[in-house]
């Protein structure tokens, strides 16, 4: 047997499980699954539950998407019994999660929009809580994951959405298997799932060893209550990953069992928030704790990992925005306190605070400190730790402090060891990006000496090398290249850039110059800059930056800003910043200074908000934002200064966060030669020989496997007319398979400066022809998705994310129309094709084609003078919008004005009508059994107009 039916495996599956203690029971659909969670509540709670009281048990629980449920099955459930006595029952015990009742079922029926059936369900005191779907070998996993997302649209809020309390999915193909939570539809993603692992990080993939581990029933219910963590700002689940679970699990272990101090050392990018707070939450709630601190080393930190925190769980904490408050927080009943290193340091210090905290001394206070590369090197940690006599540390890292990257202070070298003692759990970079949890580096090194290449043509043998960097004619030609290089780094400004250099003098020219060149037409790029002048270094910045980079903030004293003319300016650094503060102003209509802390401290914020936003294209910095700045939207780091060991990391970690398909590595462009520096800060953190996997392959590489995989569709589709008649959906799916991989490569090719079409062996135009057909069948997919019986395309993962591009918008199209008007008898079929071809290609805009066509048929030969285009089309686009207004609310019987409205929530929130809300707008209500499929067809028309006349349209 080549490949292992699907039966087959679920069969071996069913039985294992059996094996681990779960025991088998037949439930064939609803009513069954009713009956047996009764009779399993019913034991769980040692109690008779009459149908009263259980139709009351029911009546409670079916309320709320999954993100409510997940909430109601960690809560008590209330009911009146026939004697009117109040009763509750309990769902799950979370506090010994080994001790509830475990079963295992196999194609549960469930009908809801379509009848489905689930192949493998664990039930937890008669709860589905995890569901296990399963492909044969040599299909992708990725089919299994889009399977249990067509489920959740179709039927697992059927009839009681006792579906809906499922906790984990479970996919596997056999060979390969992964685990993700059931967060809310429209967050979740492939890049998502997760492998299991031992604590040394060796992956556990085949599905037999994967059942014995993490489907082993109490470990299955352990991650369950214990590591299922509720994100109440997303109102969506998380679920925590093998090196996290194993981290919590390695300090709660040495709490209970010893006063020793430990450090996690996990990588950049990895999720250390999450773990650090679950870590929090479990120790909260041991009776030994008497606090836990969590301490980080600057403002921002503070208020950032105060609000994630408390994403995590609501009101958990309190983060504190005084010294008093902090030692009032110490003093009082609040278990869990977010505070900074500064603070901490004030209320141990200042007499005004002493006889408070004085009772503290020898209590068991459970110190965890965030990042702690920086801030716990001198003589603040000794005397935090001097203090309290009585408290334990832990520290999280993803660079730690070893021999060769220690620097020297009053106490001489520190590490990290020796200040936290045992590393309790390692995870570096080369294991998160083997898991996919981080991307590699894609590093350029664009040199700016002659002797390497045209930049600046300068001699460099009599002429100090600093007094170069800061040429004029350097940096002019380096703002020249980021503005003409843009766009390709961050796929049309898809993502964002930071970009760092080495003093606040020359960020100064860097960001007039770009300033400059925004005022002469030359680029529409959003630069935005912070820094700190001086008065301010405290509230942003501390002294550990020194052993970070080598270059000081503030540069030697004759250092000064230049003008246009190279001169030294005479203004004071912050009447700089407030003067780019006022540009920002000005573009966001927002009222920020630096005339004191507080409003500076909001600009700092609300750059970063905008920055993870999209709505800054370039954030130009000397040392800020280069640590402890998370955003999964950006993808490109600019570098002129010299970087070094965690430093590097850091500042270049700020750009692998997995997003999805279309950011396939971080982009480093370094404009100082940090080669050794990168080669030596990879070796420490990892090994020499892990370079490979953390920095992608040169440009020859890709132009190699783009030129193999254009071979393998050729092999399928010999021309682009020959996918038409490919035979099956078999040879359709291969088809679609080769040409998907073939986007995966081009997608890193064209972040690379130098590539063009003409390196490659496929002809820009084949590209852009196969890209049609290919969208071709993403249509017939998504047409045979609305179907019952559903297509062996329906859960392929097309990866449209790739296909989009901004540049064709509707000033694309007037531009190529004004062409069209324009162009002599014998072209104009010619400009047509040119105008219609483009729009085939592109997923955002093939909906607006018929359009287009329509307005060239019926409109353009009307139109006496091209000038007039742009108000004829507009006009255009108006009537047909208002038109497809009309012809939805006639079709579907919807009140006009409120569809109008529901349309424009949609637009601003982006986030789908609700079925309830549509439902409210329709004239004549649909029974029950019609209301959701027929509100389900009505959201659907709404996004398809947006699609068409909103998305991808407005004007550049």
């Amino acid at each position: 047997m080549t490949s292992q039916p699907e039966q087959t495996l679920e069969n071996h599956l069913v039985d294992q499980l059996e094996k681990l203690g779960n025991k088998r029971v037949l439930i064939k659909g609803e009513a069954d699954l009713l009956q047996n969670l009764k009779s399993q509540l019913e034991v769980h709670n040692k109690v008779s539950l009459s149908t009263n009281d259980f139709t009351q048990i029911l009546n409670f629980i079916n309320k709320g998407n999954v993100f409510e449920r997940a909430k109601i099955l960690r809560d008590r459930i209330p009911y009146t019994n026939d004697l009117g006595e109040f009763k509750t029952i309990e769902l799950i015990n979370q506090l010994h999660w080994c001790q509830n009742q475990f079963q295992v079922t196999q194609q549960v029926s469930i009908e809801g929009k379509y009848k489905n059936r689930y192949d493998v369900t664990l039930l937890i005191n008669g709860l589905p809580l995890v569901q296990i779907e399963l492909k044969r070998r040599g299909l992708e996993l990725k089919e299994a994951f889009k399977q249990t997302d067509r489920y959740g649209i179709h039927s697992y809020g059927s009839g009681q959405g006792l579906f809906q309390f499922i906790q984990i999915f479970v996919i596997s193909i056999g060979v390969n298997t992964k685990y993700y939570a059931n967060s809310a539809l429209k967050d979740r993603s492939f890049k998502q799932t997760f492998y299991w692992s031992d604590t040394k990080n060796k992956l556990v993939t085949q599905l037999s060893n994967f059942t014995d581990i993490f489907l082993e029933p109490c470990h299955i219910s352990k991650m369950v209550t214990k590591y299922v963590v509720l994100n109440e700002s997303q109102k969506s689940l998380m679920v925590l990953r093998p090196y996290q679970f194993y981290a919590v699990e390695a300090i709660i272990d040495r709490v209970k069992t010893t006063p020793k101090f430990g450090y996690i050392w996990h990588t950049t990018g990895s999720g250390k928030t999450l773990t650090s707070f679950k870590t929090a939450q479990i120790l909260t709630n041991l009776p030994q704790v008497y606090k836990v601190v969590f301490v980080v080393d600057r403002k921002d930190l503070d208020y950032q990992t105060t609000k994630e925190f408390n994403s995590f769980s609501k009101g958990s904490i309190d983060g504190t925005n005084n010294t008093q408050a902090l030692v009032n927080q110490l003093a009082d009943d609040t278990k869990l306190i977010v505070t900074t290193i500064q603070k901490l340091n004030t209320a141990i210090s200042k007499a005004r605070h002493i006889a408070k905290m004085e009772a503290l001394k020898d209590k068991r206070i459970v110190f965890i400190f965030d990042e702690c590369h920086r801030s716990q090197f001198g003589k603040t940690h000794e005397d935090i730790k001097g203090f309290f006599e009585g408290c334990q540390m832990f520290g999280f890292t993803g660079t730690p402090i070893f021999e060769e990257n220690a620097g020297s202070n009053s106490y001489g070298k520190r590490t990290t060891t020796m200040l936290f003692g045992d590393c309790l759990h390692k995870y570096v970079i080369t294991d998160a990006i083997r898991d996919e949890n981080v991307l590699k580096f894609s590093v350029e090194y664009i040199s700016t000496f002659k002797k390497k290449d045209h930049i600046l043509d300068i001699n460099m043998e009599a002429i100090d090398e600093e007094e170069v960097m800061r040429a004029p004619q350097r940096l002019n030609n380096i703002a020249d290249f980021i503005i003409n290089n843009h766009g390709r780094k961050s796929h049309n400004r898809e993502f964002t850039s930071i970009f760092c250099v080495s003093s606040v003098p020359t960020l100064i020219d860097y960001y007039n110059k770009l300033h400059k060149k925004k005022l002469a037409g030359e680029h529409n790029l959003t630069v935005a800059t912070i820094f700190s002048y001086g008065a301010n270094v405290d509230l942003i910045d501390n002294d550990s930056f020194e052993q970070d980079w080598e270059e000081g903030e503030f540069g030697i004293a004759a250092d000064n800003p230049r003008d246009e003319y190279g001169n030294p300016s005479k203004k004071h650094l912050r009447e700089f910043l407030d003067e780019f503060i006022g540009h920002y102003n000005t573009k966001f209509a927002t009222n920020y200074s630096t005339k004191d802390s507080q409003s500076f401290y909001n600009y700092y914020n609300d750059v970063a908000n905008r920055v993870k936003h999209r709505q800054v294209d370039i954030l130009l910095v000397v040392n800020m934002f280069l640590t402890g700045f998370d955003s999964k939207h950006l993808n490109t780091l600019y570098v002129d200064k010299n970087l070094k060991y965690h430093g590097l990391i850091q500042a270049f970690s700020r750009t692998n966060r997995i997003l999805n398909e279309l950011k396939s590595q971080g982009n480093i462009v370094c404009f100082r030669n940090l080669k050794q520096a990168t080669d030596d800060a990879i070796t420490l953190f990892s090994n020499i020989n892990a370079k490979d996997e953390i920095i992608m392959q040169p440009y020859e590489d890709y132009v190699l496997k783009f030129n193999e995989a254009f071979i393998k569709l050729l092999q399928i589709a010999p021309t682009v007319n020959s996918v038409n008649d490919l035979p099956s959906e078999v040879e359709e799916l291969e088809f679609i398979k080769a040409f998907r991989e073939l986007m995966r490569i081009k997608n890193v090719l064209g972040t690379f400066t130098e590539f063009t079409f003409e390196d490659v062996s496929m002809p820009e135009q084949s590209f852009e022809d196969y890209k049609s057909k290919y969208l071709d069948l993403y249509d017939k997919a998504k047409g045979e998705n609305q179907k019952e019986k559903v297509s062996i395309l329906a859960d392929v993962d097309f990866e449209l994310e790739l296909i989009h591009r901004d540049e064709i918008n509707v000033s694309y199209i007037l531009k190529l129309l004004t062409k069209l008007k324009d162009a002599p008898e014998e072209e104009k079929e010619k400009q047509q094709k040119a105008i219609v071809d483009p729009m085939v290609g592109e997923s955002q805009l093939r909906s607006k084609r018929e359009l287009v066509e329509k307005f060239i048929r019926e409109n353009l030969p009307h139109i006496e003078d091209s000038e007039q285009i742009q108000d004829e089309f507009a006009e255009f686009w108006t009537k047909e919008r208002i038109e497809a207004i009309r012809k939805l609310s006639e079709e579907e019987g919807l009140e006009s004005e409120r569809l109008e409205d529901v349309i424009s929530r949609y637009i601003y929130t982006e986030k789908e009508p609700l079925r309830d809300e549509v439902v409210s707008i329709m004239k004549n209500k649909p029974g029950l059994s019609k209301r959701r499929t027929t509100a389900e067809r009505v959201i659907g028309k709404i996004i398809d107009f947006v699609d068409t006349f909103i998305s991808g349209i407005a004007a550049a």
